[in-house]
């Protein structure tokens, strides 16, 4: 048995235009920095290519073509009892080069449709301005998030966008996982990161503290940018609801040794002067401490830390997979920053999914809890949490106990943080509710859905979507109020 919570408690799911629409190249929708990853497997990085170089596969041209089955697809939704949906809308839909003059009627007319059915279903929209779809266009010729004249172009995307579906929407978040690119140095996943954050590519070789400071300035003007949107947002509806959104995970030390649990702190460091902006409007001082010791200049003005304070957000949005240990490598704690002195080393204490993900229900209800000892009174929504693994059809069924399991353990911690703990949570939007694209290694195979899409990793099969066993957990949940797990 599980808490009960509020009625107007938000379950749902989530998913990016990216991963799901297809359509690539339909409807006047420019060319994204998503349309040119190949796709990659378990420890196979996708390839971020120049441009799209024929015959090579890129599985978000033709996502699982939801582009076209939306109206059935949220239907399907609607029936296991959906109060919310996030989806993104794509950029370059919008506007196709991301610097247009005018934005393309046949975009905002489709975004227009889908809310419309949205709304008739009696499910709230939640959206998100970018999720890691920015156009190309804007790699190619201004160098991504590296330039300035970015913020502008996002605050006129976000103003359009606003302003056509005011009356349709009021639950916004602005950048996807912003903070991802604070783990630019990872071996396998550091490329990807910044590339889908910034639009930011380095050639080999790049040294490290040359990649932290273009992260550092991309990231500055995508908070800006941000800011700025915000501030628009509520001028052109009050009512609005926008949101900062994070990937978090604790951080556990790996022994009792200061040293670890030092490392502990400044690897959090390195990564929540993201949703510090967020809800402070202002730099934390170890921010500005590193900055200063490292002789990093990013190109911060006295009217961009004016934008930060106007335009904090209404709440965060956070997305929930697993946890990390931290172990010290280094007896020089003044080595201790992104770059140096600590690692991440495996966690006996708990298990692994197929792709190596730590399977750590617990820790999101201590996520939880961080966060609103950090922010305290400000609503969280859990906009991802969800079991990636291989299903195998079965007599035209697919029994997921597995994922089952996973995502009581995990609403059972969220209900805690709630009821017992007093953490504002408005909302529990797991991942993938249908079967996309993974967005990290580019596999259909990889599925989080409730909802099977008969697609494998080369785009091929009948598109046919079968309820699985977790179709029907999760809507006996949603019908109980979080109750009956």
């Amino acid at each position: 048995m599980g808490l009960k919570l509020n009625d107007d408690f938000l379950w749902g799911g989530a998913i990016a235009a990216h991963q799901a629409e297809g359509a690539w190249n339909v409807g006047g929708k420019g060319g994204s920095i998503a349309d040119i990853l190949t796709a990659g497997a378990h420890g196979k990085p996708r390839e971020i290519t120049d441009g799209v170089i024929e015959g090579l596969n890129y599985p978000n041209h033709h996502g699982i073509y939801f582009y076209d089955t939306y109206k059935a697809d949220l239907a399907l939704m609607a029936e296991m009892g959906f109060k919310a949906f996030r989806t993104s809308i794509a950029w370059t839909r919008i506007f196709p080069n991301g610097d247009d003059a005018t934005p393309n009627e046949e975009g905002l007319q489709f975004y227009d449709d889908m809310f419309d059915e949205m709304n008739r279903l009696g499910i709230e929209p939640v959206i998100t301005l970018n999720h890691f779809e920015m156009p190309y266009h804007l790699v190619t010729e201004y160098g991504g998030w590296s330039d300035r004249r970015l913020i502008d172009l996002f605050v006129k995307y976000a103003e359009t966008v606003f302003t056509r579906y005011k009356d349709k929407v009021t639950y916004w978040m602005t950048h996807n996982e912003i903070s991802n690119q604070a783990n630019l140095t990872d071996e396998t996943m550091g490329e990807f990161m910044i590339w889908t954050n910034s639009g930011l590519k380095f050639p080999e070789g790049t040294p490290a503290e040359e990649k932290l400071a273009a992260m550092v300035q991309a990231g500055h003007y995508e908070l800006v940018a941000s800011a700025k949107a915000v501030q628009i947002g509520h001028a052109i509806n009050p009512d609005f609801v926008i949101g900062g959104m994070l990937n978090v995970a604790p951080l556990y030390p790996a022994s009792s040794k200061p040293a670890d649990m030092l490392a502990v702190q400044k690897a959090r460091q390195a990564r929540d002067w993201f949703s510090d902006v967020h809800v402070r409007g202002e730099y934390p001082a170890e921010f500005e401490a590193f900055a200063k010791r490292t002789g990093m200049r990013p190109d911060i003005t006295e009217e961009d830390r004016e934008a930060l304070r106007a335009g904090t957000v209404d709440y965060l949005a956070i997305s929930y997979y697993n946890s990390f240990v931290i172990k010290a490598t280094s007896d020089d704690d003044a080595e201790f920053d992104n770059l140096h002195g600590y690692e991440i080393v495996p966690n006996p204490e708990v298990q692994v999914s197929d792709w190596g993900w730590a399977i750590d229900p617990q820790g999101l209800r201590y996520t939880l809890n961080e966060l609103n000892d950090l922010y305290p009174g400000l609503p969280i929504m859990i906009v991802e949490n969800g079991f990636g693994a291989y299903d195998e059809v079965v007599d035209g069924k697919v029994h997921d106990q597995y994922r089952i399991d996973y995502l009581k353990a995990h609403v059972a911690e969220v209900e805690k943080a709630v009821v017992m703990d007093g953490i504002p949570v408005i909302g529990y939007l797991s991942w993938g509710p249908i079967d996309i694209v993974s967005a990290g290694t580019g596999e259909m195979s990889k599925r989080y859905g409730y909802i099977y899409v008969d697609l494998d990793d080369m785009g091929e099969g009948s598109g046919e979507r079968l309820r699985k066993d977790s179709f029907d957990w999760y809507k006996q949940v949603i019908a109980s109020h979080g109750v009956d797990l």
